[in-house]
């Protein structure tokens, strides 16, 4: 891939990368800088990235999901950090809705390889087998933390029902993250 092909990907990628990782991580900012450091990672290796093989965006939405857990990790050790992410709200999303916030705050009550599993399939619209290639895991693994996922965010977005149904109906709008 060459520079300007590059540069071209990383303009119509990077907000699209950051809304997939957002719903992952539940931190808008932390989306932003982890997709950010994963296309300076891929600048290093563009030349390795085949224009036949379609946008690279798997590999970086990957290197970005890894470095928020590699960051989680961290923050884990010294709780101030992690008290600081909790409790902050997304400060540059414009205007969410109700029914976006109790989305957003039901997928952080997964686990993060449930949520990822979620939001891989049904806002990125990806396939089992493209899941599991992916996150590495196997297609039985990415079944059951779908079922469990969806088992719980029903259980929690049953306790609001109107915002919760509402977060369910966007994010089928949401078809493919845009």
């Amino acid at each position: 891939m060459t520079d300007e092909e590059y540069s071209a990907f990383y303009m119509s990628s990077f907000s699209l990368l950051v809304r997939q990782l957002y719903a992952m991580t539940g931190d808008f900012s932390e989306a932003q800088d982890a997709v950010q450091e994963a296309f300076v990672r891929g600048w290093g290796r563009r030349a390795r990235f085949s224009t036949d093989d379609g946008p690279p965006e798997a590999w970086i939405r990957t290197v970005a999901w890894r470095l928020a857990v590699s960051r989680w990790r961290r923050a884990r050790r010294g709780r101030v950090l992690e008290r600081e992410r909790v409790h902050a709200l997304p400060q540059e999303v414009s205007g969410p809705g109700p029914e976006h916030i109790t989305l957003v705050a039901a997928l952080r009550t997964l686990p993060a390889a449930q949520r990822q599993a979620i939001v891989l399939f049904h806002l990125c619209d990806l396939s089992l087998h493209q899941i599991a290639e992916e996150t590495g895991a196997a297609v039985g693994t990415i079944k059951a933390r779908l079922s469990r996922g969806r088992a719980a965010l029903a259980e929690h977005l049953r306790d609001e029902p109107e915002a919760g149904s509402a977060a369910l109906r966007r994010s089928e709008r949401m078809n493919h993250c845009a």
